[in-house]
């Protein structure tokens, strides 16, 4: 597991490669996918992110969601005070508030 600091380019640059992923699907507890995260420009950040915490944490449950937070470091102050503006960071807020834990499946690249 990191240690995140203040920057999170710094973070991206400290989790595993993203290569062979297509994408990210979240699933909630009846089994429908809630979000999509992709593996294309503008979301390689977060997919990157989310996989990281699929590998150590298994799926995302509040304890995960806070480790996103402090990995999306300025990100996620700026989520707090836009909400909207970053969709993955609140997803993050909301299950560290109390949300519902989500299951993380990864979708290979064919």
């Amino acid at each position: 597991m990191i240690q995140p600091g203040n920057v999170f380019k710094d973070n991206l640059a400290q989790l595993p490669g993203i290569d062979g992923i297509e994408r990210i699907d979240l699933v909630d507890g009846k089994g429908d996918v809630v979000a999509s995260i992709e593996n294309k420009p503008g979301k390689q950040g977060s997919l990157a992110v989310y996989n990281y915490l699929r590998e150590v944490y298994g799926s995302l449950d509040a304890e995960a969601a806070e480790h996103g937070l402090a990995v999306f470091a300025e990100h996620t102050a700026d989520a707090r005070n836009r909400t909207g503006a970053h969709p993955n960071v609140d997803r993050l807020l909301e299950i560290a508030a109390g949300g519902e834990a989500l299951r993380i499946d990864l979708v290979a690249a064919a």
